[in-house]
């Protein structure tokens, strides 16, 4: 599809457009991009308000959930007057009034097995912000077999990981290749029951967003094959390899 940038987008999106990695060439990819994003709490709200703002053409948002008091601290998209709302639309409305011209699709559901394959395949790249392992065990496995790009994230406490998976290469390691299904407890990497400083979530979810535009963008270096963890206590970060297991 041939996109033309019209006066009013190339001033909206000047600061971005003046980067030569950028350029309109780019801002055109940014705007016929579709991303899905699994999870509007933590993660997902600040990687869906940062995609929004820089020009996404299609946005998927998947929650179930209905924003809670304790959400206020760490969903950036909610506030007070949100409490009870479902998520997927209470998002709608703020990432609307950011801008109107992005496509918002909502999914007020849980994903499974039945309507997992259906959601996805519409969309070319995909942000897990789920929090729960079941659930990113599904999106994994659904994302391998589509070949779509996939950025993974968690947190707990003061830390972050982040993984990223590209599987159009056959060659790319899964979620699976460093967490095992029967070794995960329901208290993983789960903030309802270890806690989460606020601002983790944040500097998580941009960092997802980040990976997604650099992709759509095809410029600069990803994560894939890698884990990033964040240790946002102490200020340090690490890179730790995945290896591809011959059964996963």
């Amino acid at each position: 599809m041939n996109v033309k940038l019209n006066k009013y987008q190339i001033e909206r999106f000047s600061r971005q457009i003046v980067l030569k990695d950028i350029g309109v060439p780019g801002q055109k990819k940014i705007i016929q991009a579709k991303v899905l994003i699994v999870g509007m709490g933590g993660l997902g709200c600040p990687a869906a308000e940062f995609l929004t703002r820089a020009g996404i053409g299609s946005l998927g948002i998947v929650d179930h959930d209905e924003v809670d008091l304790s959400n206020i601290h760490r969903q950036s998209l909610f506030n007070i007057k949100d409490l009870k709302k479902s998520k997927v639309l209470a998002a709608k409305k703020k990432l609307k009034k950011i801008n109107s011209k992005t496509n918002i699709n909502c999914y007020k559901i849980s994903l499974n097995k039945k309507n997992c394959l259906n959601i996805i395949k519409r969309y070319d790249f995909v942000i897990d912000g789920s929090d729960n392992f079941e659930t990113k065990f599904l999106i994994n496995d659904f994302c391998k077999r589509l070949k779509k790009f996939l950025v993974t994230g968690a947190i707990s406490k003061f830390d972050g990981h982040i993984f990223t998976f590209n599987f159009k290469s056959k060659e790319t390691p899964c979620i699976r290749s460093f967490f095992q299904e029967n070794e995960i407890f329901e208290n993983t990497l789960n903030c309802e029951y270890e806690g989460v400083l606020g601002t983790v979530a944040g500097i998580v979810g941009i960092f997802q967003a980040n990976e997604i535009l650099k992709k759509i963008l095809g410029i600069g270096k990803d994560l894939n094959g890698y884990m990033l963890i964040l240790d946002l206590l102490n200020l340090n970060f690490r890179k730790v390899k995945l290896t591809k297991f011959k059964n996963v």
